[in-house]
């Protein structure tokens, strides 16, 4: 009795590999938002060649460069985003002793004009402008709705328009 043959397929080769996926590899990691996915590609498929000996299994190849590919992108994002929170602000541009003079003046006739506001309005603009906080927050700190914050909001912006005008004016 003869044997039937075995096909033995041969493991991929890595240019084999490189060839079939390096394509969908860069989309992946563009769709991901890579801002460089050429290179995560690349770096992915380096990786890859280190390990490919070890993998014990040949299907495991793509979906090893797949979670690869991921985990740079995601990396590279996170490192992005850290390097530009640090990254220090350029110097504001110098001010003449006169601009200097002019702000202060406009920034003490803007507090001037808060201060003139009635109280609850005054709340608003400083818990909103200064303090940031949304609607629901400033409703919870003042003990009103929303839509009273809204309101009192409203007012209190057109009243130091009407009186930063005026004061414009002068």
């Amino acid at each position: 009795m003869t044997e039937a043959p075995t096909l033995t397929r041969e493991r991929p080769s890595f240019a084999e590999i490189f060839a079939a996926h390096y394509p969908a590899m860069v989309r992946l990691a563009g769709l991901l938002g890579a801002d460089d996915p050429e290179d995560i590609a690349q770096e992915a498929f380096a990786r890859l060649h280190q390990r490919l000996a070890r993998l014990r299994d040949d299907a495991a190849a793509v979906p090893y460069l797949r979670s690869i590919v991921c985990n740079l992108t995601r990396n590279r994002i996170r490192h992005l985003r850290l390097t530009r929170l640090r990254k220090p602000e350029p110097p504001p541009p110098e001010r003449s002793g006169e601009q200097a003079f002019l702000i202060a003046e406009r920034h003490r006739d803007l507090l001037a004009a808060v201060d003139r506001l009635p109280r609850r309005q005054r709340e608003a603009l400083v818990l909103r402008y200064w303090l940031d906080l949304s609607e629901r927050e400033i409703a919870d700190a003042m003990g009103v709705t929303t839509g009273s914050v809204k309101s009192h909001t409203s007012r209190a912006i057109a009243a130091l328009g009407r009186s930063l005008q005026e004061s414009s004016d002068d």
